[in-house]
């Protein structure tokens, strides 16, 4: 055998060793989602991991009803957050209905509960790079396939950053100001109302406000965006007011956000 052919064989030997680690990986992981979701999810994550967008599943890093967050790692051993939404209730899939019906985005969605949950993850990856785009900080999407969304990690070495609820903020005054642009920036430039908005799903980076959790976002023409809106307002002035900041009137800032002063 020449050199040569020494060569290639020690490169084949060593791309199936790595093949074969790899394998090994992706059933140990498959092993672990196993427990907790349905074939069909289970399969998405298995093709994600064969496609490469991630190349690993670490911790959870929220856990709800309606979805689990994990840490993942990317093709650049960057964290990624994987956000896997689950198979829905009878009373989360009468909420999300209204949020997606009224959206032009979506029309004829059949009602059971995979093509909700599927129509859902794919509104929350719409939701997020619209918001991006128009300058909004939220976390950047990155693919989504059925129910499973790969964004941007908002955290340091796989550690989430802390929501407005668990961090004591040295400056309550310049963040209710910056929330309340991002709100306005939103529904100026984005053309969306988030509707979910409060101290759960604010996450503190760089002593700046990102905005998550954006599901159930919808249009500023939506049936429901002005009542959204005023929800979302009234949910950020009670909780600074608790921290004894002085906030406006809720009328006032809808017309401020809104241009209709």
């Amino acid at each position: 055998m020449s050199i040569g052919d020494r060569a290639i064989e020690r490169v084949e030997r060593k791309e199936r060793h790595n093949d074969e680690e790899r394998q090994e990986r992706h059933e140990e992981q498959y092993q672990t989602l196993e427990e907790v979701f349905d074939k069909s999810t289970l399969m998405t994550v298995y093709a994600l991991l064969n496609k490469g967008v991630i190349k690993k599943l670490l911790g959870v890093i929220k856990s709800g009803k309606e979805s689990r967050i994990y840490v993942g790692v990317g093709p650049n051993n960057e964290n990624l957050a994987v956000k896997i939404y689950l198979t829905v209730s009878a009373e989360f899939k009468r909420g999300m209905i209204p949020y997606i019906e009224g959206d032009p985005r979506f029309r004829e969605v059949k009602h059971d509960s995979k093509s909700l949950v599927y129509t859902w993850a794919q509104k929350e990856f719409k939701n997020l790079l619209k918001a991006g785009e128009a300058g909004v900080r939220v976390p950047k999407p990155v693919v989504v396939e059925k129910n499973v969304l790969v964004m941007e990690f908002i955290g340091t070495d796989g550690v989430a950053a802390p929501t407005l609820r668990d961090i004591r903020l040295r400056n309550p005054k310049t963040i209710y100001r910056a929330v309340l642009a991002d709100v306005k920036m939103l529904y100026k430039k984005a053309g969306m109302v988030h509707g979910d908005l409060s101290e759960y799903n604010i996450m503190i980076q760089n002593s700046k406000p990102v905005i998550f959790d954006m599901g159930q976002s919808v249009l500023v023409g939506h049936p429901l965006a002005y009542e959204l809106l005023q929800r979302d307002i009234k949910n950020l002035n009670s909780y600074f007011d608790k921290l004894g900041i002085e906030t406006k009137d809720t009328n006032q800032l809808t017309r401020w956000v809104t241009g209709h002063e």
